[in-house]
Order: structure tokens, then sequence, then C-alpha cells
């Protein structure tokens, strides 16, 4: 069942289990946490959800934007596949940040959700200035019946998993610690719109790739990936590509462009979606003396792409 996406309490499927927090990139943490929130719907008549805050909070006391490493859309496929009725975007205004503790419990979990089970990871803080702890959720529930687990958080090597440390290893292209994170490739999803037509020309035609203008994205430069889309005729077809994240200064760009070549496929995809799931970076991005020269360094990109492991 697709999972489905709401942005007003007046519409969400009730009663639930409810996995609460941010979520951005939904990394091998996030996942611990909405584990129990699957489970519980397999023995309960609950719908399974994802609550979340639109915008981020941060966002909304800043003023500023911030690059997401999944928007909406791609955060519902993820959560889809990890068996998730509803993604629930609390609209985060005044209102909702001045609630304390209590009134958060009493008002959105108890009344508005009917939640039954609640999720949340060890350093989740809600209400007013995040003076709730989520040990104080767990007080304040367990008065209205509602169970609530805490989630340890998870831990590798490198320290806590977030996702700040996901950031991080994507801007220094740094794809294997990202992905192991992670727990999964990190993609690009977006619709193919018509380019310059520069790639068709050196013999290696490309799929520009119009993304989320909130997607982050990670160092430029050139990328091994895996490419999915129903365009290919078979849902379950997943093609090798390269990808190219960057300005294409041997042919004299000035803007940044998404590019992906597909291996042993051709065909139209303009208006079609392709996942891009990112699997090793390969190099920088350079600018070449020739167009040769460039178009020997595609096709060593390309070999490369198909001596990867998957």
């Amino acid at each position: 069942m697709k999972t489905a996406i709401t942005d007003s309490l007046a519409t969400v499927l009730t009663p639930t289990a409810i996995a609460l927090g941010n979520f951005d990139g939904l990394h091998r943490g996030h996942r611990q946490v909405i584990q129990p929130v699957v489970q519980a719907a397999r023995v309960g008549k609950v719908y399974p959800s994802a609550v979340t805050f639109f915008p981020h909070p941060q966002e909304f006391f800043s003023g500023k934007s911030r690059y997401l490493l999944t928007p909406v859309e791609e955060k519902r496929q993820q959560l889809e596949v990890m068996g998730i009725a509803q993604l629930v975007l609390l609209p985060f205004n005044l209102q909702l940040a001045n609630l304390s503790p209590q009134e958060f419990v009493e008002l959105i979990i108890v009344k508005q959700l009917q939640a039954r089970l609640v999720s949340v990871g060890t350093d989740f803080c809600f209400g007013r200035n995040r003076s709730g702890t989520a040990e104080d959720l767990q007080a304040i529930a367990a008065s209205y019946e509602v169970e609530v687990t805490v989630v340890s958080l998870e831990v590798c090597k490198e320290g806590r998993i977030s996702s700040s440390l996901i950031r991080q290893a994507l801007e220094l292209g740094n794809l294997s610690q990202a992905n192991r994170l992670l727990g999964r490739a990190y993609s690009l999803v977006g619709k193919v719109i018509r380019g310059q037509q520069l790639g068709r020309k050196l013999g290696f035609p490309t799929a520009n790739l119009e993304l989320p203008a909130e997607k982050f994205l990670p160092r430029q430069g050139v990328y091994s990936v895996r490419v999915s889309s129903r365009a290919f005729g078979n849902e379950a077809s997943v093609l090798p590509g390269v990808l190219n994240l960057g300005c294409r200064p041997t042919v004299d760009g000035t803007s940044q462009t998404v590019e992906v070549h597909i291996l042993d496929w051709s065909g139209d995809l303009y208006g079609e979606q392709l996942t891009v799931s990112l699997k090793e970076f390969l190099r920088p991005e350079q600018k070449f003396a020739s167009l040769d020269a460039l178009k020997a360094q595609i096709q060593s990109d390309c070999e490369r792409a198909r001596k990867v492991v998957y």
C-alpha cells in the first residue's frame, strides 16, 4: 500500500502507532525508532505512522532554508519500503512551538493522533523551548495509557549516527562512510528534463535530472551509480551508470547540472522519474584540454563503473 502524506491533523488515519522525530535521511538510527511502530501494526489495529515537523524547527526559527537528505516525496518512498502507512507533517508554527510538553501530549499525541504507541530516540526533545525529554514523554503519556518506547542511539566507529555526520561524509565524497551510516546507498530522485544534449554529441548521451530545490547534493564530481526507473520496462530493472555532478568546465558550463549516462540502455526518458543510487566517488570534476581527452576519460569512467561490485 502506498504511504499517504498528510499535513493536516484533521485527515490523519487513526488510531496510530507513531515514530516521532525529524527523520532526515532515514538512516540506521531512524530505522531503529521506526521498527517498533511497524511491529505494533502487525499485532494491533493501528496505522503505523511517521510523524515529523514541517518545516524543520531550526528552519522555522532561523528563517533559513535547510537542504535535506530526504525531501518529502523521497522520504515517503523510503518509509513505504519500511512498512509505514502514513507520513504526518505536523505544521510547525508558533502555536505548536509554544505548547508545553503536557499540552503537546494531550492535544497532539492523544487527542489528534489517537496514538497507542509512541517510539522516539533517547535524545528526543519536545514542547516549549525543547523542555520535554524522552523520559518526560514516557511519564506524561503513561497517564493516558499510551506506551512510549525509547530507543537507544545507534552508534558507529565515528560516534553517534546522525544526519549531520552523513552530510559531512557526502561533502567529502566519502560515499562508503555515508552509505554505511545510512544503511543504503544515498540516492538522487528526480525527473528527466531536456539539456543541451552535449553528452549525445560526445557519444555518451545523458539524462539531465531536475531535483527538488531543497535536496542536499554531495561533492561535485563523477560517481558510479545504479539507476532504476519504470521506463526501463521492468520495475525490478536496475542498470549501472555514471553520474556527473558539476558545471562541465571543459565545455565552458556555468551552472550546476546533474547528468547520468546509463550503461546498456538507450531510449527516451524525458519526463520520467529516475532513482540514482550513488555507489562510488570516481573523481573530482576537472577541465580537460580537449573534447577528445574528455571522451577518453568518460570511457574510462564507464569501464570503472562496470567493475564496481554491488
